[in-house]
């Protein structure tokens, strides 16, 4: 395809009567001109466009453009202006996402604050949750969870799709990319410590559902990830493993057997009660609201 003809069909079509304003409105905010944009956006000429999605690739609405190059003044003067702030491009994607992508911490405050949905569409396959955990940003991680987003969440793959690697949810993601305070972050908020999926209709068309501690091992994770979710009450005698007695054992898996052989302390126990009963309360990590000693409550919180 000549490569004219390719860009000419990304670029998206002019409205008749757009006269360069929303082109203004996008060079206030790449240059984060806050005060000319909040000028520009008191006009109704340029305010009726403040959603119009325009420039060349990807479409982009004025407020998406702020959230992606994390100009947190324009993004909240677009807002002050009633800017949609689930607004979707062409590949469905919310601002809250491009700001979740590019890491703009800044940004995702703002807009979680201003209502954006933690979820992101339900028309992309991928959701602001699993970017944070893919790119380990606990703090944007911790926003997106303080404000409803699942813990358990999946790619949205048709249902032909669903597969054992439809299962790579936030927990898998983390551990993965060696990011072990959003591994904890998650379990701590209620993320499944087996199989990182709750939903049983993807779990029966697996003929083989790997848990966490299976996967974790053979992809030669750090044993920590192993230890936290032994502490965090995954099952211990789920995993497949075939026992090779010739073989060196890592320490992972070390610590797989030995939790096989020792039973859990009377404290372990009553850590993994509390924390399944603050679950079905919907409040998974209200732990550090109880008014006990900071000791106990640091233990319940898997802390020093």
């Amino acid at each position: 395809m000549d490569i004219t003809k390719m860009f000419s069909m990304l670029q998206p079509k002019e409205d008749e009567d757009d006269n360069g304003e929303s082109e203004e409105l996008n060079r206030a905010v790449c240059e984060d001109d806050y005060q000319t944009l909040d000028n520009l956006l008191c006009q109704d000429r340029y305010k009726r466009f403040i959603n119009r999605r325009s420039g060349w690739g990807v479409p982009s609405t004025p407020l998406r453009l702020a959230a992606t190059w994390g100009r947190v003044r324009s993004v909240k003067v677009l807002l002050a202006h009633g800017a949609e702030v689930d607004s979707l491009d062409v590949k469905a994607q919310t601002p809250l996402f491009m700001a979740v992508s590019n890491g703009h911490r800044e940004c995702v405050k703002v807009l979680l604050d201003a209502g954006a949905s933690p979820t992101g569409s339900i028309y992309n396959n991928c959701s602001p949750l699993l970017i944070a955990a893919r790119d380990g940003d606990v703090d944007i991680l911790r926003q997106l969870l303080d404000h409803g987003a699942e813990t358990n969440v999946q790619a949205r793959l048709p249902e032909w799709a669903a597969n054992s690697v439809a299962c790579s949810g936030p927990l898998y993601l983390a551990a993965a990319y060696g990011h072990l305070e959003c591994f904890k972050t998650l379990l701590l908020y209620g993320a499944d410590p087996d199989y990182n999926c709750t939903e049983e209709r993807v779990i029966a068309q697996i003929k083989e559902p790997k848990t966490l501690l299976e996967t974790c091992l053979r992809h030669g994770c750090r044993s920590d990830f192993i230890q936290l979710l032994i502490d965090f009450g995954a099952n211990v005698y789920l995993p497949n493993l075939a026992a090779d007695e010739t073989a060196p054992r890592s320490k992972g898996l070390e610590l797989l057997l030995q939790a096989r052989a020792h039973p859990k302390s009377l404290m372990s126990q009553s850590r993994l009660a509390m924390r399944r009963l603050l679950k079905q309360a919907g409040r998974p990590h209200a732990l550090g609201q109880l008014e006990i000693p900071t000791v106990l409550a640091n233990y319940l919180r898997h802390q020093p």
